[in-house]
């Protein structure tokens, strides 16, 4: 069933495996990206996404972190507005661990 699989095109993927009782902050958390940052955006959104949180593209009350870089724009504004939690580089990369 499996060389039928990938006769069609199918890939298996493993996805690195979380231990059980070990989340971390970013885990279920919805996070913006805005200014201008010291790595790129799509770097630093899969750092979040491996670490069990989800990225948008725009601010909303169900968003729980703005990173915020150089020149924010208008996201930050939006983002106080409604309470989001606001990190620079150097508070994001202490939640990272690095």
């Amino acid at each position: 069933m499996i060389e039928s699989l990938e006769q069609l095109g199918v890939r298996p993927q493993i996805e690195p495996r979380r231990e059980q009782g070990t989340e971390s902050p970013f885990t279920g958390s919805t996070w913006v990206l805005t200014g201008t940052l010291s790595e790129p955006r799509d770097e630093i959104a899969e750092m979040i996404i491996q670490r069990g949180g989800k990225v948008s593209t725009s601010v909303s009350k169900k968003t729980n972190y703005l990173l915020a870089g150089e020149e924010p724009g208008s996201k930050l504004a939006k983002a106080q507005q409604v309470g989001v939690r606001i990190l620079d580089e150097a508070a994001f990369r202490k939640m990272l661990g690095r």
